[in-house]
């Protein structure tokens, strides 16, 4: 199964709500939702894939197991979007055929898949056009109806921010400690042409990069740019050290330096290496990244959180004044 094909599954799986089984299978209500019924065809059709990954992957003797605890999730999926369904329809919430295009247009952008494509990847599983917009159609419904009664609701104070922008962006230095970028060239790194870099190779490219760091050059940005080590998508950033943990090789190149200087360059056993440190006195905040760039990244992790507890406490708020019987 494609990668496309597996998370258009998981989408179905996760938003859609499902349709009936052809008419010629049998048919039997499993749950009763208020005044909707929720019936076999529904479970079978929604947990299809589980039923079917289970079917392959569980032993025998435990298959009548899991085979009733994906049941038993899929009804309870399937009776929250009943639940949601009928609170749409109290408050009249709808949705226009321009919005569901809409929508089916950002998709397509979005996977950078054409219309005929995706088509095509929904004939492969069965699932037709109009089957598919009209779940989707479902789906803008809900999410009209969570916007409404939860997004609301949900106030993100500065105050928050900064908490965790203090907890996940800023480090306290301790006694003795240092805070240290690195940035590295591997012997055995590939160069442009795909090859090897040679020891001389990667000498003159860690070389290079140490005269722009010592012409002024954004530390973190050259790591990222030339660091072939994993400490490359940080930025070089290493964190705190003791002088105690270091390799003897750092250790060298560190101790004594001032914070915002440039190391010489060591030979490490891999490769080449040069550091600079942040601070190294006792009790000072390191800010890992300015506060104003990550600001609304924060703002949008909190706001996340902070509705999907919201979410979940009024979900359960419908379940509990609803009429549901699992038959």
């Amino acid at each position: 199964m494609t990668g496309k094909k597996f998370a258009l599954l998981l989408f179905f799986f996760c938003c859609c709500t499902p349709y009936n089984v052809p008419a010629e299978l049998v048919d039997r209500s499993v749950a009763i939702v208020n005044n909707d019924i929720i019936t076999l065809s529904e479970v079978n059709e929604l947990g299809q894939p589980l039923f079917q990954k289970a079917a392959s992957e569980v032993p025998p003797e435990k298959l009548q197991e899991v085979m009733e605890q994906i049941r038993s999730s899929v009804i309870q999926k399937l009776i929250d979007k009943k639940l949601l369904l009928q609170e749409a329809g109290k408050m009249q919430i709808t949705v226009s055929e321009q919005e569901v295009e809409n929508a089916l247009q950002r998709i397509l952008v979005n996977n950078k898949i054409s219309r005929q494509q995706f088509l095509e990847e929904l004939k492969s599983m069965g699932m037709t056009e109009p089957l598919y917009l009209e779940d989707l159609k479902g789906q803008i419904l809900r999410s009209k109806l969570v916007n409404y009664e939860v997004r609301s609701k949900v106030i993100i104070p500065e105050e928050k921010i900064i908490d965790y922008y203090d907890l996940h962006y800023t480090e306290q230095v301790g006694a003795g400690g240092y805070y240290i970028l690195q940035i590295g060239v591997s012997k055995n790194t590939l160069g442009a042409d795909g090859r090897k870099l040679s020891q001389k190779k990667a000498k003159e490219k860690i070389t290079k990069v140490h005269k722009l760091a010592q012409q002024g050059g954004n530390f973190k940005e050259l790591a990222q740019q030339y660091s072939d080590l994993p400490s490359a998508k940080d930025g070089g950033d290493l964190g705190i050290f003791q002088e105690k943990e270091m390799a003897p090789f750092m250790r060298n190149a560190i101790v004594g330096l001032k914070p915002g200087q440039i190391s010489k360059i060591v030979e490490t056993p891999s490769g080449y290496q040069f550091f600079t440190i942040l601070s190294s006195q006792e009790g000072q905040i390191i800010t890992k990244v300015p506060y104003e760039s990550v600001k609304e990244e924060i703002r949008e992790k909190l706001y996340q959180q902070e509705m999907e507890l919201l979410y979940k406490s009024w979900i359960e708020s419908i379940r509990n004044k609803a009429y549901i019987k699992i038959l």
